[in-house]
């Protein structure tokens, strides 16, 4: 597996996120229809992502995203800004008092437990990256003059408008026109896709952008919706994956689009709201790597799993180019990530590779 990484010393950042950055409002233990007090936190699929890659990974990461020019949109910079991602690519948009003209996303989150489910009630229309086109954002200058190694975006960012169709689309190309390596999570939303029409357009444009992808990751959902392949043999839960099954779609899709280099995926039985078997799957050149298998594991939050599983896996395969071991960094930072409360990690390098060397939970002192 060769990913043809550019140079660190001729880049500004490792690693870029583009996508749409909510301010989380989590009522704790309690329910959101009865909550009188809310945690604020922020969070977003792509920018989980690159959070991750600097906090837990040590990477220099940004975000490219936009925000409504007012109040929240500084309090979001300043949570960006604390955990450690340079907000220097961040559009500002003019607002009027109301939210008219644009706003910030909200999305309020609790987190279940046992029988009770997690629940998410997002509040995300007419958002200012919703809004943003290609003339938002400078990606020559991004991707040419400061230089960049790696792009991670995602089919909710994607799902937005049709701007940002367009707008992921446009940083896809001249990303790759520079060399930047490409990792997309697919992050299939029926509902987001609903407005914009649907699973013709999320088909669209997501093969669209799989054409410039280096590293795709996806369930099986997905990959049914968002590109039209399918796992043959496996249940309607993929609680047991058919890894013949897996293969004859991952050599469909690498045979469409030759340009993937590695497709992964996380696979979730869900026992209870707090009681989940965890693992993960990665396909490179031709052969299916499954990481250490996570069985009973115990969550606090689970928003943000997957994305933690995706900065671990990106950190794997940028530092050791070996795709068995980027999976299990993956599925070992993913499973931390669920540990504790917020949509991002707060996992060190030193927990997570003592996670994947079997360390266990006894008290340290």
């Amino acid at each position: 597996m060769e990913l043809n990484l550019r140079e660190r010393k001729a880049c500004a950042f490792d690693a870029v996120s583009l996508g749409e950055v909510m301010l989380r409002l989590d009522p704790g233990e309690g329910r959101i229809r009865t909550a009188r007090s809310f945690r604020a936190w922020e969070g977003g699929g792509e920018y989980n992502v690159v959070r991750g890659l600097h906090k837990c990974f040590g990477f220099k990461t940004a975000v490219i995203t936009a925000f409504a020019d007012n109040e929240v949109g500084m309090l979001m910079r300043d949570f960006i800004e604390q955990g450690g991602v340079s907000t220097d690519l961040i559009c500002w948009k003019k607002t009027d008092g109301i939210g008219r003209v644009c706003r910030n996303g909200i999305n309020f989150t609790e987190r279940g437990f046992g029988i009770r489910g997690a629940v998410g009630c997002s509040d995300r229309a007419n958002t200012a990256i919703s809004q943003a086109t290609p003339a938002d954002f400078d990606f020559e200058y991004i991707f040419g003059t400061l230089g960049v190694r790696w792009l991670h975006t995602g089919g909710i960012y994607a799902a937005l408008s049709e701007q940002s169709c367009e707008t992921v689309i446009e940083a896809c190309k001249i990303a790759k026109k520079y060399g930047t390596v490409i990792s997309y999570d697919l992050n299939y939303r029926p509902s987001m896709w609903s407005a914009i029409g649907g699973l013709e357009k999320a088909r669209e444009v997501n093969r669209e952008v799989a054409k410039y992808v280096d590293v795709m990751i996806g369930n099986e959902e997905d990959f049914t919706a968002c590109l039209g392949f399918e796992i043959e043999g496996n249940d309607e839960n993929l609680k047991e994956l058919n890894l013949d099954g897996y293969k004859k779609m991952i050599g469909k899709a690498a045979e469409t689009y030759p340009n993937f280099k590695v497709v992964a995926t996380t696979l979730r039985t869900v026992k209870t709201a707090t009681v989940n078997d965890w693992k993960a799957i990665c396909w490179a050149d031709g052969e299916i790597y499954q990481s250490k298998e996570y069985n009973g594991l115990e969550i606090l939050d689970r928003v943000g799993g997957g994305d933690s599983f995706a900065s671990g896996l990106v950190y794997g395969l940028i530092t050791t180019g070996d795709a068995e071991k980027a999976v299990n960094y993956g599925a070992a930072h993913g499973a931390l990530a669920m540990t504790t409360p917020g949509d991002t990690s707060m996992a060190s390098l030193k927990e997570v590779e003592a996670v994947m060397g079997g360390a266990g939970a006894r008290v340290k002192r």
